[in-house]
């Protein structure tokens, strides 16, 4: 079983499973990938910690996962980018391997954009601030372009607020947007890196989804992808027998 550390949001938790449903080629249930879900939605907000000094949610994140582990996850996933400045907190004493959204999305830009690219990256304040993104992009050879102060103010953050308050029609406008002025700086693709966001645009049909990473169906193909191994490695073995 994947274990999930969610709930953040819980609309982003729900879309994170739909798409491992979704990128799961099965004939019948137990194709299917088996889940743990832990979707709480107090854990203490990620941006805050990050910016303003305010509670860390490193305790709380550490007992889900230990809660998924001792529950029987063999694997762990995080469908929240933000929460991922925390994550080589959470790798240490980790007993089982905890697959990353960051690495997952940055892999999935080789549809998308030749190596040398710029490429966009649409998140919550705390995570450009933190660039959580940066290293790994960079690492893979692309250029980093981040939307400005005023797309920032007037339309990412209201849209993802938006997503969180179940208004995802009117957020996508807002999202849509910001995609859009990052296409006109020249980025080959955009990494949608805050789980909302692709709530957003899927809720407006937008047609710049084609041109964007979303983070929630990376983290979900890579899942699969996880679980689709374990799965061929047990029937290897069997046949050996």
């Amino acid at each position: 079983m994947i274990g999930v550390l969610g709930g953040m949001g819980p609309l982003a938790t729900l879309d994170f499973f739909s798409k491992v449903i979704s990128a799961t080629h099965a004939k019948e249930d137990a194709d299917h990938v088996p889940m743990l879900m832990q979707s709480d939605p107090r854990i203490a907000p990620r941006p805050a910690a990050i910016l303003n000094g305010g509670r860390s949610p490193l305790p709380e994140l550490m007992a889900g996962r230990d809660r998924l582990i001792s529950a029987g996850a063999m694997a762990l996933a995080m469908p929240c980018n933000t929460a991922h400045f925390w994550y080589p907190d959470l790798l240490k004493g980790c007993a089982v391997p905890f697959l990353s959204i960051v690495d997952a999305s940055v892999n999935q830009l080789t549809l998308l954009a030749d190596v040398g690219s710029k490429i966009g990256v649409i998140a919550t304040r705390a995570t450009l601030a933190a660039q959580i993104f940066d290293p790994v992009l960079h690492r893979a050879g692309y250029t980093v372009v981040l939307p400005d102060e005023i797309a920032m103010s007037t339309l990412v953050l209201p849209g993802i607020e938006r997503v969180k308050a179940g208004d995802a029609l009117s957020a996508g406008k807002l999202i849509e947007k910001a995609v859009e002025s990052l296409l006109n700086q020249g980025v080959s693709a955009v990494i949608l890196a805050c789980t909302e966001t692709p709530l957003a645009l899927d809720a407006i049909q937008s047609p710049l989804r084609t041109q964007c990473v979303d983070s929630t169906a990376a983290l979900a193909t890579a899942c699969v992808a996880w679980w689709q191994s374990q799965k061929d490695g047990i029937n290897d073995k069997r046949s050996c027998v």
